[in-house]
């Protein structure tokens, strides 16, 4: 009985760090649009983020003393580090931060959920490794189209917020508002996939995130110094606010949404729960947004895209952790909350 009972609270715990990431996670919308309607620049939005998360992953990655073997692991292969590490978080966050200019936060949270079909999509390009008998070997992923079909749930929702929007807004905002999300949703899984299976279990995810935050850093310096010269020194009100987002988003959100998925104990099934969780990303940006943004409640259109994207997220982690043979396959997983 008191097993059970100890079960039942770290199961309790679990959800709720998913739960409370999610939050932290949304941070980095509501933000993003309260800098862009203030008229301040993407540049610095984009740039501080990672400038800022730079010391403050340091200081974890310090602690845990990690530091040495992290940067071993980068010396082996600089440049793929580099190229990856740009892309994945370079053309992740750039769009994400012009898309802030064009389109409300939820909007943008809501959009930003077609990462997970994109991610689907993307699953030719990498292996799993399979244990056999016969020894280790690589098999080429396949578009898992069962699944891809659970996403359906997801881009039908996206489809129909996106038409509630469309009522109160531009054509060419909505385009302007949705093609940088894009990018940013094929881009993200991309480049995070890739550094997994450079690093091969080497690296955790804070190592790795740590990683690519320094080798994107010759970026985020070029992009600074294009700031500088188009836009001008950043205000002190985006100073603060990037910091904020970097805090959030990039440290607490990221260190929440591990710790509830390492209690987890690799039960596949917690696991996919934990991981429905992040839907909560969606409500929690629009809750966010009309509270300190003054934005009204969207039109039931909008409220019902943004129902199915719920529903859908939780369908579709519910079902890609209960795939048969998932028990003994080493897979290169991708999780949309690694460091949004």
């Amino acid at each position: 009985m008191r097993r059970g009972s100890s079960y039942g609270k770290m199961k309790l715990r679990s959800i709720t760090l998913g739960i409370l990431s999610s939050l932290f996670f949304s941070v980095t919308f509501v933000l993003n649009r309260r800098m862009s309607l203030s008229g301040e620049s993407w540049i610095w939005s984009a740039s501080l983020r990672y400038l800022f998360m730079l010391p403050m992953l340091f200081i974890i990655v310090l602690y845990r003393r990690t530091f040495l073997t992290m940067i071993h692991e980068m010396m082996r292969l600089p440049w793929q580090w580099l190229i990856w590490s740009v892309i994945g978080f370079g053309l992740f966050y750039i769009p994400l931060c012009i898309s802030a200019d064009f389109a409300p936060s939820w909007l943008i949270a809501a959009s930003w959920q077609f990462t997970i079909i994109a991610g689907s999509l993307l699953a030719p390009f990498f292996y799993d490794v399979d244990d056999t008998t016969t020894g280790v070997h690589k098999v080429r992923k396949k578009i898992p189209l069962r699944g891809l079909l659970i996403s359906g749930i997801i881009f039908v929702g996206i489809l129909v917020v996106e038409l509630g929007h469309a009522t109160s807004t531009s054509f060419s905002d909505i385009w302007m508002g949705s093609l940088p999300i894009i990018v940013a949703a094929f881009a993200y899984p991309l480049g995070n996939r890739k550094m997994m299976e450079i690093c091969t279990g080497r690296l955790d995810a804070i190592e790795r995130v740590f990683g690519m935050t320094i080798a994107s850093l010759p970026l985020w310096i070029v992009l600074s110094v294009i700031g500088v010269r188009v836009a001008g020194w950043p205000p002190v009100g985006q100073v603060e606010q990037t910091a904020m987002i970097a805090l959030s988003s990039g440290v607490i959100g990221t260190v929440l949404f591990f710790a509830a998925s390492d209690l987890t104990k690799g039960n596949m099934h917690e696991l996919a729960v934990v991981e429905a969780t992040q839907s909560g990303e969606v409500v929690f940006t629009l809750l966010l947004a009309m509270l300190f943004l003054s934005w009204r409640l969207p039109s039931l259109v909008s409220l019902a895209g943004i129902i199915l994207i719920v529903l859908g997220m939780v369908a579709h982690s519910l079902w890609s952790n209960s795939e048969p043979g998932s028990s003994n396959r080493r897979a290169t997983v991708f999780k949309s909350s690694d460091s949004l």
